[in-house]
């Protein structure tokens, strides 16, 4: 089987979607697949590589995940040619991978993470000229007709199925992590004591939250909780990692201006983005994970933290209610008062407990296989490929 994966961002680049499409690319290599995959140059990497025998076709879209739309879409047909099928993911995406498909008679399958669809200016601050182009350009994708729709959540699933696509065409299947990686025997107490020395968190009950600094993330709301936090239990500190990503530098600065206004120096430590090996150590070290996102399509952060045996803090948007398990408390979404109410609980040590559910890649690589096979040998059937 061959199959092409466009996306606008890959590894190196690091998100939600980008985790899953290069696990998805490499567990579909190592079952003897043929893989290529389109998406956008980055800085400090090749136009053609191959990486853990995955063909990888980057197009320069300037750092524009809008761009990419226009700059791959040639490089997608040609390659869509040599392929049984496309695989694409929302948002910038969809439009490249579907023409490639009509042009080359191919199906294509449109992984979607989230439908922000009637939420952008609530979720992103956008003005409302920017919000109404971002929603009409999103309605428009879903107008076109795929093949098949992977939702990465029950959750993504209820909002698409409102979008009127067909439900025989909808299937979930779970984003997956590694837990021979994340877990936490393999993180030793003196490497986690040396990291909280090296970050002078010593004595101190750790918060920690971390990602990408986009609107999604409600980050804001976790910066207002921990000064409320604070003002009862004055020994404890939120660890903050944001990714230092270009694309996401005006929020970036947005918080680091936040947390001055609000005075909470003292008491939040921001950090930038550290490689996966320091990132398990850290969330070790910490004695509670805290996700305020305000949309989630999956939340890798709260499985990861499950798998580490952490107490999870997350507020009840999109998907976290039906992917938190292990110790937790959820709050409501943009309610920094009810968050910071959790947080004094966790301090305490209060907390819900459940059996930790399991997401593994096997399991999401067999659930998309499950879906090419019959479309490809469809198309075989009728003369498509």
């Amino acid at each position: 089987m061959k199959i092409l994966l466009i996306c606008e961002n890959y590894y190196p680049h690091y998100g939600g979607a980008e985790i899953l499409f290069k696990n998805l690319a490499e567990g579909l290599s190592r079952r003897g697949h043929e893989i290529s995959v389109v998406t956008s140059y980055l800085k400090g990497t090749e136009k053609k590589e191959q990486l853990n025998n995955v063909d990888i076709c980057r197009t320069v879209s300037f750092g524009s995940r809008y761009l990419f739309t226009f700059t791959s879409l040639l490089k997608a047909i040609k390659l869509a040619r040599k392929h049984d099928l496309i695989q694409a993911t929302t948002f910038n995406a969809a439009f490249p991978a579907w023409i490639a498909g009509k042009i080359t008679g191919k199906p294509v399958v449109l992984t979607v993470h989230e439908v922000w669809i009637g939420k952008w200016k609530s979720i992103t601050g956008f003005s409302w000229i920017k919000s109404a182009a971002h929603e009409f350009l999103e309605r428009m994708i879903y107008l076109l007709p795929f093949d098949n729709y992977v939702c990465v959540s029950q959750a993504t699933r209820k909002d698409l199925l409102e979008r009127r696509i067909k439900k025989e065409k909808i299937k979930v299947i779970y984003n997956g992590i590694d837990y021979s990686f994340w877990d936490p025997k393999k993180v030793k107490p003196r490497e986690r004591e040396e990291l909280k020395k090296r970050l002078n968190l010593q004595d101190r009950f750790i918060y920690f939250s971390w990602g990408r600094a986009g609107a999604s993330k409600g980050f804001e709301y976790v910066i207002k909780a921990i000064t409320l936090v604070a003002e009862k239990k004055p020994d404890i500190v939120l660890l903050l990692m944001l990714s230092l990503s270009p694309q996401y530098a005006q929020k970036h600065r947005e918080l680091l201006d936040f947390i001055s206004k609000v005075d909470a120096k003292n008491i939040i430590k921001v950090i930038p983005s550290l490689p996966y090996q320091e990132l398990r150590t850290l969330l070790a070290a910490a004695d509670c994970a805290v996700i305020p996102s305000v949309a989630e399509g999956f939340g890798f952060n709260a499985v990861e933290a499950a798998a580490m045996e952490k107490m999870v803090i997350a507020s009840d948007a999109g998907s976290l209610p039906e992917i938190v398990s292990g110790k937790h408390l959820m709050f409501s979404s943009k309610n920094a008062d009810d968050l910071a109410e959790k947080m004094l609980e966790a301090a305490d040590g209060k907390h819900t407990k459940k059996a930790i559910k399991q997401f593994g890649w096997d399991s999401c690589i067999e659930g998309y296989l499950n879906i090419y096979n019959p479309l490809i040998k469809y198309k075989q059937r009728i003369g498509g490929i």
